[in-house]
């Protein structure tokens, strides 16, 4: 399965933006599916754990017995946040910095059992990160003061700050400076071997283009959907783990406490958590099975899972959907006028009803847009203007009224007793123009930087896996 749909800039990309995106994208989480076979039972003497007989094929390749215990207890949740990575030290302090930084970025506000959840992830990221600097230097590849200082200075622009007030700032927020300027260093390091020791390597053939552009033409008129997706990693080991992490992960979701993306840059391990788990525009075909069903099924706005998929778990929030190659009326730009009427402090449901009657009545006696402001002056209402409204863009109730009016004419008045009651006047349209495909340049840039971002997360799983690291 490919998750890496939603592509990283190629190499020459601004500084400022690599390294925002490197702000938000936080740690690798631990999530996996929901096990097939029972759940761990405590040991009878308290000493170990016992599983009964496995109902699935040895499908890992490891000589795993049937019937086995487990001696002693371990909870991989409880591990000082400390590491030693090829005698590179990471500290405590490191780890706190970082998760600082992390909440900072997202304006998040972490509970106790947030953080320390946090702590484990943001450790994981730390590890991947010093191996991804510790192999771009095996390539001569280092980031100097200058470079670091710059980028540095342009995050603090970017967050309409001075380098100086961005060190307070991050002080204050309980990060620092040299945390900010290590994950820079991570990010631009890893780029730069990528581009020197990667991206020379892989090409993309000019029939490999054409197919995909036919393929395109093929598909024209079916459904694409714009999606955003947290994936989660699985093994049979830590199975029951993962797929509980992923229920709390979608509780808080729909809690809406905080935005999808946030818990996508938190949790998400394919490479889109640094874009919020941002997939884009695709269709169901390119979608493993379980996906595409999904996908199918869902309602704009709605979020669905943990959905099993090879490998592990996925999280899906379906933005947008449209057709391909094919305008999308949605998409056409509206010139509007906003009524706006506001209510009186204290104001009961039944006053706010008879205002809001009075309201529509005066609506549906305008004669166009040219008549509005004589029309709010009458009823003591606000005009607004705004001629680059898509019609997309709006809350999905408006959308279909927007559809169906005609220029000249009011939405039905809404609204609440709280914030008053509104109506839009529809003053003109630009239709949407047709869809286009891409050409031949997008596509071969597309299919190269997805196989870069592949063979970088191969890299990286031969680094792990070949890494000396000691916990303390």
């Amino acid at each position: 399965m490919k998750h890496d749909v939603r592509l990283a800039a190629r190499g020459g990309r601004v500084i400022g933006a690599v390294v925002l995106a490197a702000l938000t994208a936080s740690a690798i989480a631990q999530t996996a599916p929901p096990p097939q076979s029972p759940a761990p039972q405590a040991g009878q003497n308290g000493t170990g754990q016992t599983v009964q007989d496995q109902s699935l094929p040895d499908n890992t390749g490891l000589d795993i017995p049937t019937n086995l215990q487990i001696f002693g207890k371990l909870d991989p949740n409880v591990r000082k946040p400390t590491a030693i990575v090829n005698d590179t030290v990471i500290t405590g302090t490191d780890v706190d910095q970082r998760v600082a930084l992390v909440a900072m970025a997202n304006e998040a506000k972490l509970s106790a059992e947030d953080r320390e959840r946090l702590k484990l992830q943001v450790l994981r990221q730390l590890i991947d990160e010093t191996l991804q600097i510790q192999e771009a230097k095996t390539a001569d590849i280092t980031i100097t003061p200058a470079e670091l200082t710059q980028s540095y200075d342009a995050v603090s622009k970017r967050f309409n700050r001075t380098p100086v007030a961005m060190r307070t700032y991050l002080r204050e927020s309980g990060s620092s400076e040299r945390s900010l300027k290590r994950q820079i260093e991570g990010e631009l390091a890893w780029q730069r071997y990528l581009r020197r020791r990667v991206e020379p390597f892989v090409n993309v053939g000019d029939e490999e283009v054409k197919s995909i552009i036919d393929r395109l033409q093929a598909a024209k008129g079916t459904d694409e959907f714009n999606l955003k997706e947290i994936y989660l990693a699985a093994t049979p080991a830590n199975s029951q783990q993962v797929y509980t992490n992923a229920k709390q992960i979608l509780a808080e979701i729909q809690k809406g406490a905080q935005p999808f993306e946030y818990y996508a840059r938190q949790f998400s391990e394919a490479s889109t958590r640094a874009v919020g788990g941002d997939l884009g525009w695709i269709r169901a075909a390119t979608l493993p099975a379980q996906l595409a069903e999904a996908a199918t099924t869902m309602q704009v706005g709605q979020v669905a899972g943990p959905i099993e998929v090879s490998g592990g778990y996925s999280i899906l929030y379906l933005t947008d959907k449209r057709q391909v190659l094919t305008a999308d009326p949605r998409d056409a730009k509206l010139s509007l006028k906003q009524l706006t009427l506001r209510f009186p402090p204290n104001t009961n449901q039944a006053q706010a009803s008879a205002r809001a009657q009075a309201f529509a009545k005066a609506t549906q006696e305008l004669r166009g847009c040219g008549t509005v402001e004589k029309v709010a002056a009458g009823i003591g209402a606000d005009v607004v203007d705004n001629d680059t409204v898509r019609i997309r863009d709006l809350p999905p109730q408006l959308q279909e009224v927007m559809l169906k009016l005609q220029v000249g004419e009011s939405s039905p008045p809404f609204g609440s007793a709280e914030q008053g009651v509104r109506a839009l006047v529809l003053c003109g349209r630009d239709e949407a123009a047709g869809g286009s495909l891409p050409n031949s340049e997008q596509i071969q840039g597309q299919l190269e930087q997805q196989r870069v971002n592949l063979r970088a997360q191969q890299k990286l799983r031969d680094l792990r896996r070949d890494a000396v690291v000691e916990y303390r």
